[in-house]
């Protein structure tokens, strides 16, 4: 007599990659309700087989656990993808052209949205400016995104609505770029683009609960059962609204969990209110986040010492050194993990110091800490990740989206050996974890591996430090155990075992089996959330 429960859902294939393991195997997986009842060989899974059980025999495609998308900004990537994407873009008139083109569908009273512009691609390799886009679009606010999302391009009708004006002054930890004449040239630094974006993003509930529903869809048809969505500056404020995934959860359409990443900002009343509010397997707060400085490109990222194109510059923290270290002493006592963004070697030093006091206040207990990006660090400081237990969270194709020539102008050659290091922090001992930082990345998976694994520069033919690579099976493994370790979640989350909730990803080829060239095509054909199909490419 059979005294197993049936299962809902019979998984099996040649190749199934469990994440304990560094190849994948063939197995099957039964699947009872929500959970993996059991993994082993067919005839093993067999007697879970019953009259309702649901099969799907993968072959000789790669069945895996569901992707973690560990860093992006849901609301911020759902406008987005409504825009128009100029990363492509050669010239300056050759993105507003583009732009031109797409304004042409987009409704009269609507703002004008582009991402990912980058005029270190450009002919010229020089900032754009409003006059240029007034000549096409004199009466239409027009809002474009550099490729890093810390600066924007503007018009003048943009820069009229939003009350900028010959007297504005900077914001904290914010420029509004002028000439020679004092005016403004329609390029905004870090938190003055919020004086425009707050205005081009104040949207009706009912719009917004559109864009994060599209979200949804663009992210289980990429393998992607659960995401960790981040502050991202006062840019999005009036995008950003929790109970708008509170309501998606309450009609059972969450088919990503959501791990929610508020501000670290000393409001540790709200802080712990967000958490106590949200806490469920499908949505909750998992810990705070904060920027300690901007981008490398925008001579924004904070340097120990100066750039090497800009001597006496090296840029800022966002805050007071001793405000972060409160914020963060305070936030830790309280239990919550934090996770900043830093892209200089001052950045991730304060960090990491951060990190390290708040350890020793505090006492013993089990940290989730990480730095987001790591791009260029201070070699003293590699070895601190795996001391302290610090998460290293990278994005392996902002490489390839950075001009390499242009961002080793910035930060010279003494320290080009040390930039988008991943296999030396997991040497070290720092967990890993990946992520697209969408929409400063697309969304797919696939891209970010593909980088990690080959390490292949801007120009698609060379390769950047090659020495720094990851093996597949641990790309792959921060793709899904690292986000899971991220959010205290690898007990349930993270890899394909007996007894973990049933999220997992079947891609359309064994990537183990087929050359590195075919990963960034390679696409999911079906996607488990919860133990059920929320996507399938049939």
């Amino acid at each position: 007599m059979n005294t197993k429960p049936y299962a809902d859902l019979i998984l099996s294939g040649n190749a199934v990659f469990t994440g304990l393991s560094d190849k994948p195997e063939p197995s099957a997986i039964a699947i009872v309700g929500n959970k993996i009842a059991a993994i082993g060989s067919k005839e093993e899974i067999a007697s879970y087989k019953g009259p309702q059980t649901k099969e799907y025999d993968a072959g000789d495609q790669l069945i895996m656990p569901g992707m973690h998308d560990f860093h992006l900004h849901i609301m911020f990537g759902s406008i987005a993808m409504e825009g128009v994407q100029l990363f492509q873009a050669r010239s300056q008139q050759e993105a507003i052209e583009m732009v031109r083109q797409h304004a042409q569908n987009v409704p009269a009273d609507e703002w004008v949205l582009g991402f990912v512009w980058d005029a270190a691609y450009w002919d010229n390799q020089e900032l754009p400016t409003r006059q240029s886009l007034d000549e096409v679009f004199p009466d239409r606010p027009v809002l474009l995104f550099h490729a890093e999302g810390h600066y924007a391009w503007v018009n003048s009708k943009a820069l009229e609505l939003a009350g900028v004006t010959r007297e504005s002054e900077n914001p904290p930890f914010g420029i509004i770029a002028r000439d020679e004449a004092g005016d403004a040239t329609g390029i905004l630094y870090e938190s003055a683009i919020g004086l425009v974006a707050n205005k081009a993003f104040d949207l009706p509930r009912e719009k917004k609960m559109a864009l994060f529903q599209n979200f949804l869809k663009e992210a289980r048809t990429c393998g992607i059962t659960s995401v960790s969505d981040l502050y991202g500056t006062d840019i999005s404020k009036k995008l950003d609204d929790f109970t708008l995934f509170r309501e998606a959860e309450e009609k059972g359409e969450l088919t990503s969990r959501v791990h929610l990443f508020p501000a670290l900002d000393g409001d540790l009343e709200r802080a712990r209110s967000q958490r106590d509010m949200y806490k469920s397997d499908k949505l909750r707060v998992s810990g705070l986040k904060q920027f300690i400085d901007g981008v490398i490109t925008g001579r924004t990222a904070w340097l120990i010492g100066s750039y090497a194109d800009m001597e006496g510059h090296e840029g800022e923290s966002a805050f007071p050194v001793e405000t972060i270290l409160k914020w963060v002493e305070e936030a830790d006592k309280e239990g919550f993990n934090v996770r900043f963004h830093s892209i200089g070697e001052a950045a991730i030093r304060l960090a990491l110091d951060a990190f390290e006091q708040a350890a020793k206040v505090n006492g013993p207990r089990d940290r989730r800490h990480a730095v987001e990006h790591v791009e260029v660090i201070h070699p003293d400081d590699i070895a601190r990740f795996g001391q302290l237990g610090v998460i290293a969270s990278q994005q392996p194709d902002h490489m390839a989206m950075s001009e390499r020539g242009v961002y080793t102008d910035r930060i010279g050659a003494e320290r080009e050996p040390y930039v988008f290091v991943t296999r030396s922090l997991q040497q070290a001992g720092a967990p890993l974890a990946f992520s697209s930082d969408f929409p400063i990345d697309v969304l797919n998976p696939m891209i970010q591996i593909y980088r990690a694994v080959t390490r292949i520069d801007s120009s698609g033919k060379n390769v950047w430090h090659p020495e720094q690579r990851v093996s597949l099976a641990d790309a792959l493994r921060a793709y899904t155990w690292g986000g899971a370790y991220g959010t205290e979640r690898e007990h349930e989350l993270g890899t394909l075992e007996a007894g973990k909730l049933a999220d997992i990803a079947i891609l359309d080829r064994n990537l183990f089996d087929v050359p590195v060239e075919q990963i960034p095509e390679t696409k999911a054909v079906l996607t488990v959330m919860d133990g059920k199909i929320v996507f399938s490419a049939e």
